[in-house]
This record gives structure tokens, C-alpha cells and sequence, in this order.
């Protein structure tokens, strides 16, 4: 019998105590996972922009408009082949106002030239472009909604108040997780001729495309030069920066989760720490006959610690292997299609559940250490002298 055999014998010598810890740290596992992985979808979008798109915006902030004639100054720059423009338009569902989605005002004639990724039926897209207060809609969005080709849809506007009625005239999907399958796009025509004079022909942003991606911040200084000395500055910044800076919103809401992970392995830590200690209390007296065999301090110290390792390596494969279907299958697939708009692409990163796996596989180590070393510095005379 070698030493990793006494240890994982050792294991069923108190199966109940054992099994608890090993669903404790499949929990924390569990956890841990759900917290990484919320925090990884939050940020995937801005991970995988497209390099050669630029969004120009507000100098002061993302909330101020920009003047409608700026998007034809964008056009004229050299090295940008296209550019669109949107408004932001925060309309609800009058049947679900906790029913959260991306709405916006777009030029329906060059968005989908903008956003190559958003693919629909070309008949679909036709109708859309035909029909003033058409809709494109993404699928999960229609599925949540239940929305089909042609039927009305009616949102309540916030920014832009009263009733706003549209039809729906194509669904797509996205074919880049830069842009989510939860979103909904109309005509900005139609909200333009509709709001007060004061409010009319303004912007939320412009998005170009250009000629060649490792000269986009170049391209995005020559925009922002050139309305240097307009009545409205700009900023322009690659698509990825422009996520990223949406995302510095929630920085504080993305601390916390940072935080919360670390907990979570403490808690972990101090969970198999608390199981190794008390094995080791109840069987010094069986160390020292070890020990008065001819066993060495090595002997005991590496069976403690084999017996953590094998309990964090339990319980994080436990973990693991329930995370992928309560929380990529089922927690991300509900978010997937009800809350595109911050979660477009919920999945577990395989170097997460690795890391996972690590972590509980270590912190057993870890929590292994004290106790371990204190059984195997105990003499052959003290430890027969001590009855668990």
C-alpha cells in the first residue's frame, strides 16, 4: 500500500463528513463560476469588437446628441469607407416594462452596411427598408415577445414620450457576439419627423467603418480634429474603447463581483481547512503508530496532504460539472434570450472551469498546510499518548 492509497482510504473512514465537504465546495465551485461568468459575458462584446469600426460620440458624454450633419463630415474623411448613425430610444413593452431591450433609431439605408454581422431573410430586409414604422427584431427577442412578421408592436416611449407603433418586418441574426440577437432597430425618420422642432435632426452617435484596422485610431483623430472648432466636440474611439467605456458605468458593479469571487474561495479555503484539521485531531493517535512503525514526518505530512487534495479535486469536479447545465444551460440560456442586451453570449470560459478546478484542487493544499505540518512535527511519544 502506498501513501495515495492510505489517503484516499482515509477518505471513507467518515463518508458523511467527507460528502458534506465535498458538496460544500461544489457550491463555492458553483459560485465562483456563476460570478466569473457574469463578469466574462458583461465584457465579452467589448472583447470581441469588430477592430476596424469607430463610434463617434459627445465629447462630454455618451448622453449628449451630435448634430445629424456631422455624419456626412465622417463620410467625407479619408480612410473611411461607410458610416451610420442611431439614436437611442428607451421605449418599453406597455405588457412587461421589466421587460429590458436595446431599441434604437438607425438609418435604415446604411446600418446593415455598418454592421455586416446582422443578417436577415432579403425579403424581410426590403420590408423593413419599405416600410416607415417597420421593425427589424432580433430572434430571442421575438421569441421572448412572441413577435411574428408583420404584427403590430407598440412601445411606450421614456426619452421620446407616448406611443410609438411599429410593425414588425424582418427578424435577423447575428453572426458576431458584438452584437446580440435581443435587440430592436426602426427608422430614424420615423422618430425624427415625430418629435419637437427643438429635438429634431440630433443623433446619438455615428459609426463608420475604415479602409484599414491598425490605422483606426488614426483615422478616429482626424474626426475629432476636424470638429475641434465646431459648436459640438466629438470623441472617437474604436469599437472595443466605446464598449469599454459604456462598460465604466457598471465598474463599480464589476468591482463587487471581483470581490465577491475572492470570498467565495476564502470561504472555500476555510471549509476544507476545517475538514483536514478535524481528521487529523481524530487520528494523531494512528500518526504515531505510523510514525513508531518507521513511517517518516514526510510520510504523515503527505497523506494529510493528498487527502485535501483529493477532497478539493472532488468537490471542483462536482462543481464543474453541474455548473454547465445549471449555468450555461439553464441560468445563460434564460439570460441569452431575456437579457440580450447585457448578456448576448452567456457562456462558461473553458479556462474558467480549468481555473476552477485548480483553485479547489490548491486551496485543499493550502488548508492541508497547518494541520499537516503539526501532525508531522508531533514526536512518536506524544502522538500515542493522544486518543482523537
Amino acid at each position: 500500500m502506498n501513501l495515495a492509497t492510505l489517503a484516499a482510504r482515509n477518505l471513507t473512514r467518515n463518508r458523511t463528513r467527507v460528502g458534506l465537504t465535498i458538496a460544500g465546495v461544489a457550491v463555492m465551485i458553483l459560485g465562483f463560476l456563476l460570478v466569473r461568468t457574469v463578469v466574462w459575458a458583461w465584457q465579452v462584446a467589448a472583447e470581441v469588437a469588430t477592430k476596424d469600426r469607430l463610434v463617434t460620440r459627445h465629447k462630454v458624454t455618451f448622453i449628449l446628441p451630435l448634430p445629424k450633419r456631422y455624419v456626412e463630415d465622417v463620410r467625407n474623411v479619408d480612410g473611411i469607407t461607410v458610416a451610420t448613425w442611431a439614436n437611442w430610444f428607451g421605449g418599453k413593452d406597455p405588457n412587461d416594462e421589466k421587460n429590458f431591450f436595446a431599441n434604437m433609431a438607425v438609418d435604415e439605408k446604411s446600418f446593415l452596411d455598418v454592421y455586416t454581422e446582422i443578417q436577415a431573410p432579403p425579403d424581410q430586409v426590403a420590408a423593413w427598408k419599405g416600410d416607415p414604422q417597420g421593425a427589424l427584431v432580433g430572434e430571442n427577442l421575438a421569441k421572448r415577445m412572441k413577435l411574428e412578421l408583420g404584427q403590430k408592436v407598440t412601445l411606450i416611449g421614456t426619452i421620446f414620450p407616448g406611443d410609438w407603433t411599429f410593425y414588425v418586418r424582418g427578424i435577423y441574426h447575428s453572426t458576431s457576439k458584438a452584437v446580440d440577437n435581443s435587440q430592436f432597430f426602426f427608422h430614424w425618420d420615423y422618430l425624427n419627423n415625430a418629435v419637437p422642432d427643438r429635438r429634431k435632426d440630433q443623433i446619438g452617435w455615428v459609426v463608420a467603418r475604415t479602409k484599414d484596422p491598425t490605422r483606426a485610431a488614426e483615422f478616429g483623430a482626424q474626426i475629432d480634429k476636424m470638429f475641434d472648432e465646431r459648436d459640438v466636440q466629438t470623441i472617437t474611439q474604436d469599437e472595443k474603447a466605446f464598449n469599454n467605456s459604456f462598460l465604466a458605468m457598471f465598474s463599480a458593479t464589476l468591482t463587487a463581483l471581483d470581490i465577491g469571487s475572492l470570498g467565495i474561495l476564502l470561504i472555500m479555503g476555510l471549509i476544507l481547512g476545517n475538514t483536514i484539521a478535524m481528521g487529523v485531531r481524530e487520528r494523531t493517535y494512528e500518526y504515531g503508530v505510523m510514525r513508531a512503525l518507521g513511517f517518516q514526518p514526510s510520510a504523515v505530512f503527505f497523506v494529510i496532504l493528498l487527502e485535501a487534495l483529493f477532497i478539493g479535486l472532488a468537490g471542483g469536479a462536482v462543481g464543474v460539472a453541474l455548473a454547465y447545465p445549471l449555468i450555461q444551460g439553464g441560468l445563460g440560456k434564460f439570460l441569452e434570450e431575456n437579457m440580450g442586451g447585457f448578456f448576448p453570449y452567456f457562456r462558461i470560459p473553458e479556462l474558467t472551469a480549468v481555473l476552477a478546478l485548480v483553485l479547489s484542487t490548491g486551496l485543499g493544499a493550502v488548508g492541508a498546510l497547518v494541520p499537516a505540518r503539526g501532525a508531522a512535527r508531533l514526536s512518536v511519544t506524544n502522538a500515542l499518548r493522544r486518543v482523537g
